[in-house]
């Protein structure tokens, strides 16, 4: 990925909700035209994208309106500490799955992840356990 504007790490938390700051940003480069290739097959839909909006229980058009009309981050953190109402014990297992997920004792999911290392030249990365990891390792960040 050369010319790739790279969201920020699904580590990051907005009001609460880790991988929300990443999955904003996705929103702002898929507005703005800029959303690389490499993202676009799981954009709002599937993979962690979709599992923040059914853990929130927002739909996903929502919340691009509210970015779209939105010039920050506060504003979208107001919108989303206004109308998601979900327990801190919810955010709290969101990113706790999030967090392990590759290292969750799945033997299909671990050789996924083992498979994705290897085709991005991070085979050799023993510290790369968990998706999470590996998108970090990937976008250059660790």
């Amino acid at each position: 990925m050369s010319d790739v504007v790279f969201p920020r790490s699904p580590k990051e938390v907005m009001a609460g909700w880790a991988y929300l700051p990443r999955l904003v940003d996705k929103i702002r480069l898929h507005l703005a035209g800029r959303l690389h290739p490499d993202y676009q097959a799981n954009f709002l839909h599937k993979g962690f994208d979709k599992l923040w909006f059914d853990r929130a229980g927002v739909h996903p058009e929502d919340l691009v309106d509210v970015v779209r009309r939105s010039l920050t981050d506060g504003e979208v953190c107001d919108w989303v500490l206004a109308n998601v109402k979900k327990p801190d014990s919810d955010k709290a297992l969101h990113r706790e799955y999030l967090f392990q997920h590759g290292r969750d004792g799945d033997p299909a999911l671990r050789e996924r992840l083992e498979m994705r290392k290897q085709q991005s030249g991070l085979g050799h990365r023993a510290d790369i356990q968990t998706f999470v990891d590996y998108i970090d390792a990937d976008e250059r960040r660790s």
